[in-house]
Order: C-alpha cells, then structure tokens, then sequence
C-alpha cells in the first residue's frame, strides 16, 4: 500500500498518514445545511473529498465516510442569536421547516450525482440526533466546562483555555477570539460573549424544539457534528474535512466540545479546503454573491456566459489544490472545458488502440487491471509511461496534489495523440500502464468521465454529434476536399460552435 501525506491544520505540517486500524479509514466531512440550492462553494468539498475516498479506496483501504446534513440549530450569522436559518427559509415559502430541509437535501443529493460525487457511507441529520447531543451536553457539564444560564446551556470557554487551551486549531489566542467577538443583544445569558450554546432554550415562536432537562430547545450548531461523529466513527478517528471558513469557530468548538467530554481531541487529522472567490470575495449565501450548481448547469446566471456540464465544473475545481484558492472566471471554466474534451477524447481514443495492441479483446482489460493493481500498490515501471503513471499517483498521495496529477494526464494525452497521429508507436505494456491511468484514476479516482453517466444527457449528445461531425471534417481535409471543410465549419460556426484547427487536433466551443 502507498504511504500517503497530508497536511494536518492542527499541526500545520504535512504529515505521513498513519490510520488508527491498518487498511481502514475513518472520515468525517461537514456537509450543507439545507436551506438552499447547492453552489459552487458546496461544490469544492463535495468533489475534494470524494476524491480523497475514492483514492483511498483505489489504493486499497476501507473507508467509512460520515457527511452530516444540518437541519436544525444553525443561525444566522453563526451566532448564537437570531433566527434559525431553516426557520426563516420556512416563514418565507410558508412551509414546514422540514419541508424546507427535505427538499434542499433532494436537490443537494442530485447535484452532487450530476458531478459524479458518491454518497457517503453514512448520513446523519442533526435533527436524528437530539438524544446523542443532550447526553454530550450532559458530559460537559459533568465535566465542568459548561454551564446552565435560564434554560440554555453554553460552553465556559474560558474556563477550558486555562487547562487545554481554547484555539489551537485555529491559531488564535483567547485574547484574540475576545477582541474578534460582537456583543449582540440577547447575550447577557452567557458569563463571556466568546462562550457558545451547547443547548438553547426556544421562544415561544420557535418552530423546531424539543425537551431536554434544561429547557425545551434545540442544539446549538457545533453540538451536531461532535456528537454525530463520535457515534459512527469512535472516541478517536483517523479525519475531519470541511471548509476552511469552517475552521473558526466551528471546527474549533468541536475539538473543545471533544476534549471536554472525552479527554481527546478526537481527531488526528484535521483537513482543510480553501474557497471558491469572485473576484476576490468568498462565495457564500450570506454574501448574496454565490452561484448555483443548478444556473451553472443551465448557464442562467448574470455572471455567466454559457451553461457548464458538472463534470466540467469538477474538472474546473481539480485543477486548483485543494488548499488554494480557487477564483471563478468564464476563461477559467471555458479552458476547463476544452481542457476536458481533450481527456475525454485521449481516453476513447486509448480504448482503440488497446485493442488494436491486443490490451483488450473486447470483453475485458484483464491486462490494465492487473496493471492498475501492481501500480496501486506501489510498482514502478521504467518506461516512459510508467513514469507518467507514477508521477499522477506520486502527486495524488502528497496531499492529493490533483493539478500536478492532472498535468502528467495531459503528458499521458500527448503521448496517446502521437499513437493515434502514428507518430508513435507504443508497447502492449505501456499501453496497458495507460489504460490503468485512465480507467484507475481518469474515471475512478478524479470522476472524470461522459456525462452519459453522470450528468446532462442532452449536452453530451450535442458534443457527440459535434466530434462526429468534425471527424468528418478531418476526413475530408485529409482527401483535399477543402469545398465540404470548409462547408462544415461555415455550417458548425452559423449554429454558433467556433472551431479552431492546432497542431494537436481540432477545438470547438460554443
């Protein structure tokens, strides 16, 4: 099995990944709360960590991957006032507030499957959980680090600085976190203003409560993910994911909220995505600057200058690291897209000469299988495509490095491109090496692949008939019948697909 790194926040090093169980791996990932359609900023850690979970699968491991859904106990401004998120999304539409939460979990689920991320192993809703989360109050107050303040119950920050330390993950100093803090009205309740709800008790308008020995109330927002991770993945388990807007104050109460109640911090990794921008600006609801997955899908957005496939826009987001940010651009996802196209096609074109090698017969790859499984494990090969091979999954397993994997993709495109040109000629086994690559980590590991399988059906017809159409075109510029090139391309350019003759080949877009 080949040794993995990634960057730990709590360490901020990159480290060897060492799992608790040999050949197992405990993930947990904070997902959506489900008061609106998905954009792109839910987009990025969908698609990291499913790539994480698919890479550790392909080398080899089990993975038991946790992503919650936040249904109850998030307000606005992740404060600890103010109106539930799912609530006011409710009084708006005139809904039930699990209606609200029901419906934008569908329609989370399908544009996540539009962009080929798996589900989770398991997914836990807040609201499924009260019972976990009023016993892990109950720890803490039994701890000593929480107190009961007119039917609330709120963590004494304070108090745990002073033997555990309250901002390790984070950076900040209580002092820091002190200054950083806005003294909103209604928090009189709590002894410091940096102090957070573990529990809070509901006005008589608040729609989702429920009993609990303090008061009738709900959670507070970072209760959930405490309480939900250690119930699926132990006291102790391997990484934590989510955003790295969540880093402060989320992901910093959970890791007090489990030191205080289990003595640990719980987890040994720590992993954060950085953010998708417009010009400059975080995305996000708040902001009212985001973009859904769905306008993105249909190009229907002011900010858009076409409609973008999903899996152009989980290429667009791999090839940025994980850790960087990531800035929107039509340039960039117009480049994603023709980036993409050319992946593709080296993929098809790769199956052709396979066969022709005697790789495959048609009814299996029996030779790229045992391939791709010597190359998971570690097997190096010393021709030039071997050193391809073992470049993309050099770069994947250094902290999931996808833009440098990617580029090595493209040196395996280049080399297809010259077989096919009959430029070069090219060996059963590095032919096999590259089928490895592209079926083991093209489409099983970064998800690239038709969007037959996991997208807009109507648009991957239209770019089918298009390459038939221009493979048509090639023909008759190979015969001189310069009268039908030209006569395709006049025609092609009058439906408003632009195409451009390189030297690799032909590109179009729309």
């Amino acid at each position: 099995m080949r040794d993995f790194y990634i960057t730990n926040t709590l360490s901020r090093q990159k480290e060897l990944f060492v799992p608790i169980s040999p050949g197992r791996v405990g993930l947990y990932v904070c997902g959506p709360t489900v008061y609106g359609d998905a954009h792109l900023g839910h987009a990025r850690p969908g698609v990291t960590y499913d790539v994480l979970v698919k890479l550790f699968r392909h080398l080899g491991y089990k993975v038991r991957y946790v992503r919650n859904i936040t249904d109850v106990g998030h307000l606005e401004h992740d404060a600890d006032e103010g109106e539930d998120k799912i609530e006011k999304k409710a009084r708006l539409e005139q809904l039930e507030p699990m209606e609200v939460a029901h419906e934008y979990t569908i329609r989370y689920h399908k544009a996540m499957e539009a962009m080929n991320v798996a589900p989770p192993s398991i997914e836990p809703v807040a609201s499924g959980h009260i019972i976990e989360q009023i016993g892990l109050v109950k720890k803490i107050l039994d701890a000593g680090y929480a107190y009961i303040s007119n039917g609330s119950v709120y963590f004494d920050v304070e108090k745990y600085d002073r033997v555990h330390r309250y901002g390790i993950l984070s950076g900040r100093t209580l002092d820091e976190t002190r200054e950083g803090t806005r003294v909103l009205d209604g928090q009189d309740d709590k002894h410091a203003p940096y102090d957070f709800a573990l529990w809070k008790k509901a006005s008589p308008e608040h729609i989702m409560k429920w009993p609990s020995p303090w008061s009738e109330g709900f959670p507070g927002w970072h209760l959930e993910c405490s309480a939900m991770s250690e119930k699926y993945l132990g006291r102790e388990f391997d990484i934590h994911g989510g955003g790295m807007d969540l880093m402060f104050p989320h992901h910093e109460c959970e890791l007090a909220q489990n030191t205080a109640s289990r003595g640990t911090g719980g987890v040994h990794y720590w992993m954060h995505n950085n953010m998708i921008t417009i010009n400059g600006k975080k995305m996000g609801k708040s902001l009212g600057n985001f973009i859904t997955l769905d306008e993105m899908f249909h190009g229907t957005h002011p900010l858009l200058e076409q409609a973008y496939s999903p899996i152009t826009i989980r290429f667009f987001i791999l090839q940025a690291h994980y850790r960087s940010t990531l800035d929107f651009s039509n340039d960039a996802l117009q480049a994603a897209e023709k980036g993409l196209r050319k992946i593709l096609q080296a993929g098809k074109d790769l199956k052709d000469i396979a066969k022709a090698a005697g790789v495959t017969d048609g009814d299996g790859n029996m030779k790229a299988v045992e391939t791709g499984k010597a190359l998971a494990e570690g097997k190096v090969y010393e021709s030039e495509a071997g050193k391809i091979a073992e470049a993309v999954y050099a770069a994947l397993c250094d902290d999931l490095n996808t833009p440098v994997a990617i580029s090595h993709i493209f040196d395996a495109v280049r080399i297809i491109n010259s077989v096919k040109d009959k430029k070069l000629t090219i060996s059963p086994e590095d032919c096999a090496i590259l089928l490895a690559v592209f079926d083991g980590i093209v489409d099983n590991v970064l998800g690239l692949r038709e969007e037959e399988e996991g997208g807009d059906r109507a648009a991957a017809t239209i770019r089918g008939l298009v390459e038939m159409v221009l493979e048509e075109r090639k023909k008759a510029k190979e015969a001189k019948d310069w009268a039908t090139s030209d006569r395709i391309r006049d025609s092609l350019n009058a439906l408003g697909i632009t195409i451009k003759d390189t030297r690799d080949g032909t590109e179009w877009s729309v």
